[in-house]
């Protein structure tokens, strides 16, 4: 198990570039997939090989003798990495989100629902996992860009007033998880949430981001038809980060996840809010 060697596609995207530098730390095999030739020669890979979910015969080719597989790529490309799958791959680990539960008409959500469901019939050993909004990751993340809005504005308007619950899992815990799960023996097909240790209100994760990066901020209620009909001004006003309409109606949706079977599968108790962050912004 140890030994195996592990194939991670979409090793140079934010969540496989941190999952390949754990599993190096480690002193583990990997083979890393992607599309750019100098982003993989940077990842420090026992092997780098070429691959597109978009070319069947040159990803077939590149996963032709993997062994345990593991994909940070979007569940979209679920489909055409099981038709590539040789059939001596014994364990498959699979990136979803929790995206999938939303209300609302959203096109990703369908994609991860539609990978998931491909996944479950094809009985492949192994899991997919659909992690909430992670932070951590850099610069384009959701809660960088809310430390972004707090430091130019001092104030963030949110829906309700952010009382809708979010439950943000860091990215240190994520790879923890795909490392584990890569290292499973049983030959369960499932499907599991990761999720910080509790849900807070966005209230809650305003005031703890404010708190990381040592600034006030102040919470304006804003109603929620008014930040749909104005998140279009993000795309067109200099210096504000861009939301979009889908993404001020998920505000309104509660994101509150039970870990415990996180939790008891892979021996580990998420990085709490606060210690997540302070990790984030090195306690700035």
């Amino acid at each position: 198990m140890g030994s195996s060697t592990i194939t991670v596609l979409g090793a140079t995207g934010k969540v496989g570039r941190a999952l390949v530098a754990d599993l190096v730390a480690a002193g583990r095999p990997v083979v890393a997939l992607g599309r750019d030739r100098a982003k993989l020669a940077a990842l420090g890979a026992a092997e780098t090989r070429i691959a597109d979910f978009g070319d069947a015969l040159a990803l077939t080719a590149a996963l032709v003798d993997a062994e345990r597989v593991v994909s940070c790529a979007h569940a979209r490309f679920v489909a055409p990495l099981l038709a590539a799958l040789p059939a001596q791959v014994s364990r498959l680990v699979l990136m979803g989100s929790t995206r999938k539960f939303t209300r609302f008409p959203d096109e990703k959500a369908e994609a991860v629902r539609m990978g998931e469901e491909a996944y479950l019939a094809s009985g492949r050993a192994g899991v997919m996992l659909h992690p909430t909004m992670i932070y951590g990751i850099g610069a384009e993340n959701n809660i960088a860009r809310v430390a972004t809005i707090i430091r130019r504005f001092g104030a963030v308007p949110l829906p309700l007033g952010g009382r809708a619950l979010i439950q943000p899992i860091h990215l240190d815990d994520v790879v923890r998880a795909l490392a584990a799960a890569l290292d499973e023996t049983d030959g369960e097909v499932s499907s599991l949430v990761l999720a910080g240790p509790n849900a807070v209100p966005y209230s809650e994760l305003i005031r703890a981001v404010a708190r990381a990066i040592g600034r006030p901020v102040r919470i304006v209620p804003v109603p929620a038809a008014l930040l749909v009909g104005a998140s279009w001004l993000t795309r067109v006003v200099p210096g504000v980060p861009t939301i979009s309409a889908g993404e001020v109606r998920r505000l309104l949706e509660d994101k509150d996840f039970d870990i415990s079977a996180m939790v008891t599968r892979f021996g580990f108790g998420p990085l709490a809010l606060d210690a997540g962050l302070a990790r984030s912004f090195g306690s700035r």
